[in-house]
């Protein structure tokens, strides 16, 4: 299994962290690759849901231990019902009844969620068969974002074929943030990157720089800008060594000799490794440009501002794509 530098760097972080992480999708055979992997090389202790019977079986086919790896079917579970009564006292003021917490308990992606809010595991890898909204949806109704004030976005990695490795944000969640969700996006991606282990160099972007172009989508970014520079001002921050600058064009962000031209001052342009986009569309045709075009290597989307990581795959990830997001998500246990 072909696993990047970046990659097996976290691995090996993750690896001495003893969690625990819940994939819902046992029926997949990626995700059963990538449990054997990530059980081999201990990053972290797994529970596959699905039918045991079957997994069993696929993994006595291909002569791999189960050591390491609990398999459990949610509607054999002894919590069952203690799941299913914590899922309706959290949702029964939205209108949900004891009748359908039991029917919703049993889908997976619900019982993993709860098993999290639980105390059972610690975080979720889930999407190789299902919708970023059917990850993301149980997520926000049960474990909720760490910050009451503040959007949950999405961070993608992304290991260049140089071997460098960016950060893009928000490419799969919110539509058109607004100034204030800008923000939140970009302070929650400053809390992702150091979390990884990575000193964030955050571009606002725009297809402005520093006033070069008008409009009132280079007004909103160059607004953010500034209230999130305010933002890292405050003592939660102070530990952190966070650079953040804006409204840059990404090439004026990426390329150091564009850098001196148009934003010869900034401490950020020619050397940013956070992207932060202006809207869902921007950042979504980009990372898929990067991705099958330039050759990139993505892992996420990966849900930030939550109160546990709980991350999503593309459907049409492979085995290593899992094994890597297995170790981000132990990676974002940490507070």
């Amino acid at each position: 299994m072909k696993i990047s530098p970046y990659i097996e760097n976290l691995i090996e972080k993750a690896g001495k962290l003893n969690k625990t992480i819940v994939l819902p999708e046992g029926e997949d055979e990626r995700v059963l690759q990538a449990a054997h992997e990530a059980a081999v090389r201990k990053i972290a202790k797994l529970i596959i849901l699905g039918n045991p019977n079957e997994i069993k079986a696929y993994f006595e086919k291909q002569n791999w231990s189960l050591e390491g790896i609990e398999l459990l079917d949610p509607l054999q579970s002894p919590k069952l019902k203690e799941y299913a009564k914590l899922l309706f006292e959290l949702r029964k003021e939205k209108g949900m009844t004891e009748e359908e917490a039991a029917k919703t308990v049993l889908i997976p992606n619900y019982f993993a969620t709860l098993m999290i809010k639980a105390g059972d595991a610690d975080g979720m890898v889930s999407g190789a068969n299902h919708s970023t909204a059917d990850t993301v949806r149980p997520a926000l109704q049960i474990i909720k974002s760490a910050h009451k004030d503040r959007v949950v976005s999405a961070l993608f990695i992304m290991v260049a074929q140089n071997g460098k490795t960016y950060y893009l944000s928000d490419c799969a969640i919110n539509i058109n943030p607004t100034v204030k969700e800008l923000v939140d996006i970009a302070l929650s991606s400053a809390e992702s990157v150091v979390q990884f282990g990575d000193e964030p160099n955050i571009a606002m972007l725009s297809y402005s720089t520093y006033g070069s172009g008008k409009g009132e989508g280079a007004d909103k970014v160059r607004e953010a800008t500034a209230m999130a520079k305010e933002a890292l001002k405050n003592q939660e921050y102070a530990s952190l060594k966070v650079n953040l600058d804006g409204e840059l064009q990404v090439d004026a962000a990426l390329d150091a000799v564009v850098a001196k031209k148009k934003a010869p001052s900034s401490n950020v342009a020619g050397q940013a490794n956070v992207l932060i986009f202006p809207n869902i569309e921007a950042g979504n045709i980009g990372y898929k440009l990067l991705q099958r075009l330039g050759g990139a290597e993505m892992y996420g989307p990966l849900l930030q501002g939550l109160n546990a990581p709980i991350n999503d795959l593309s459907r049409g990830c492979f085995a290593e794509d899992i094994v890597g997001v297995i170790a981000i998500t132990v990676l974002q246990t940490q507070k």
